[in-house]
C-alpha cells in the first residue's frame, strides 16, 4: 500500500508546481480576456447624450443624430395646422437621456395632409346646441345657421362647401360647416302661403263698366 507520505511526495516535484502556476495563469487570463470582451462589446461605461431635435425638419435632425453616432426613424406623422411638413414633434429617448452608440431615435414628423373624420349622427337627431357642442369637440368650425322650416332650433342637415352632408362622411379635420337649424315662424309663414288661395284679378272690362241708371228710375 502506498503510505501517507509517499502520496504527498509529489509536492516536491518541481513539475507539478510549474503546472499549477501555469493553470493559475490560463485562468486568470481567460477570465480577464473575457472581461475585457464583455466590456468592449457592452461598451460598458460608453454613453451618448441624445440631442434635441424638436421642432427641426427631418433632414437637419438625421445629421444632428448622425453626427452624435446615432441613427433615427419616422415611425409617425400629425397634422398641424400652420407647421410645414417634415417638422419633428416627438422624439424617443427624449432629448438629454444617455444611450449607447448606435442607438436610434424614433421620431414624430409632421405632414400636409390634413386628417378626414367622420361626420357624427347628429342630422334629424339633436338640437342646434347639442350638435354645436359636439362638432367643437370634435375641432369643427361653425358659420351662421342657415334657418330652414322646422321645429325650432332642431338639426335638419349640415352642409360643407354648399354641400348637404350624411351622417358618417368624412371630411377634412377643422372643416368649417354650416348647420341647417329649424324655425318656426318660416313654417307658420310656409304653411300661411301654401294656404292662401289667391283670388283672380276683375277683368278690364268689368273694372271699366258703368252702371245703367235707367234700373233706378
Amino acid at each position: 500500500m502506498i503510505g501517507f507520505k509517499d502520496f504527498f511526495s509529489f509536492q516536491k516535484n518541481k513539475f507539478f508546481w510549474i503546472n499549477i502556476i501555469g493553470m493559475v495563469v490560463v485562468i486568470i487570463g481567460v477570465t480577464w480576456g473575457t472581461l475585457a470582451w464583455l466590456d468592449s462589446y457592452t461598451r460598458h461605461g460608453e454613453a451618448h447624450i441624445v440631442p434635441d431635435v424638436k421642432n427641426k425638419n427631418i433632414a437637419e435632425a438625421t445629421k444632428i443624430l448622425s453626427d452624435g453616432t446615432m441613427k433615427c426613424i419616422v415611425i409617425d406623422s400629425n397634422y398641424v395646422k400652420g407647421v410645414p411638413a417634415g417638422m419633428v414633434l416627438e422624439q424617443t429617448p427624449a432629448a438629454g437621456a444617455r444611450v449607447k452608440e448606435g442607438r436610434t431615435v424614433y421620431l414624430t414628423i409632421t405632414t400636409t395632409s390634413v386628417p378626414l373624420v367622420s361626420l357624427p349622427d347628429i342630422i334629424d337627431n339633436s338640437s342646434v346646441r347639442q350638435a354645436a357642442a359636439k362638432l367643437k369637440s370634435i375641432g369643427f368650425k361653425l358659420t351662421e345657421p342657415e334657418l330652414v322650416p322646422g321645429e325650432q332650433d332642431w338639426v335638419y342637415g349640415i352642409k360643407y362647401r354648399g354641400k348637404e352632408l350624411k351622417s358618417g362622411d368624412k371630411i377634412p379635420h377643422e372643416a368649417l360647416l354650416t348647420l341647417c337649424v329649424g324655425n318656426t315662424h318660416l313654417r307658420d309663414s310656409l304653411a300661411l302661403d301654401s294656404a292662401y288661395i289667391e283670388v283672380p284679378p276683375l277683368h278690364e272690362n268689368e273694372s271699366d263698366a258703368k252702371v245703367d241708371d235707367s234700373w233706378f228710375n
